[in-house]
């Protein structure tokens, strides 16, 4: 299947995921939605809880490229470290499953995958993909703050050399979940970024 197929038959389940429970989203009802057969839905995820370790990954991968684009939207380090935290909370504001795996929590409504891998048979790479493991809210918050210590740091960096970045890295991603679990206006999540990192080194 084309990948732009692929990418219609997860935006037709995050839709219906939108408007119902993952429980009672139908495959035959995704497949139509994207205008292809159910067996080629079959063909390409292998089952339902395959669509949905892909859906999950989809929302991984773009929650992930919006903290790439936030960490180069800026030249200052704090206002790029402040655009993380205020796409951090935006995106998971917006999108429940981004919210569900910054968190932990996963309601009912939601599809549940299992973080650990589960054996593929696929032979499509993006669902082979899918089938590894999933991120964990430890390893999000991991991976924003190894991104944002590699662009702040820049090439040529050692771990030891980064060890305070790291943790002033770190604590704005965390500071960003506490409002993720605890909403609050986006100016104020800005502002308390700034005040911490105010205080703490960032080159």
């Amino acid at each position: 299947m084309m990948p732009a197929a692929r990418e219609s038959l997860l935006d037709a389940a995050y839709t219906a995921l939108a408007r119902r429970p993952w429980s009672a989203v139908r495959m035959v009802d995704v497949a139509a939605a994207a205008g292809v057969s159910r067996q080629t839905l079959y063909n390409e995820f292998g089952s339902k809880d395959g669509l949905a370790r892909a859906l999950v990954r989809r929302e991984a991968d773009i929650y992930l490229a919006g903290v790439d684009r936030a960490l180069t939207a800026h030249t200052d380090p704090h206002d790029r470290l402040t655009a993380t935290a205020a796409w951090t909370t935006a995106n998971a504001r917006e999108n429940a499953l981004v919210r569900a795996m910054l968190t932990g929590c996963w309601s009912e409504r939601l599809p549940v995958p299992a973080l650990a891998a589960v054996p593929s048979g696929s032979a499509l790479p993006a669902q082979r993909r899918a089938d590894g493991p999933l991120p964990s809210p430890a390893d999000l918050v991991h991976l924003v703050r190894d991104r944002a210590v590699a662009v702040l740091a820049g090439p040529g960096h050692t771990r030891g050399d980064t060890a305070d970045l790291a943790r002033s890295c770190e604590l704005v991603i965390r500071l960003a979940l506490s409002y993720v679990v605890a909403p609050a206006p986006d100016d104020e999540v800005a502002e308390l970024v700034r005040g911490a990192l105010h205080r703490r080194p960032v080159p």
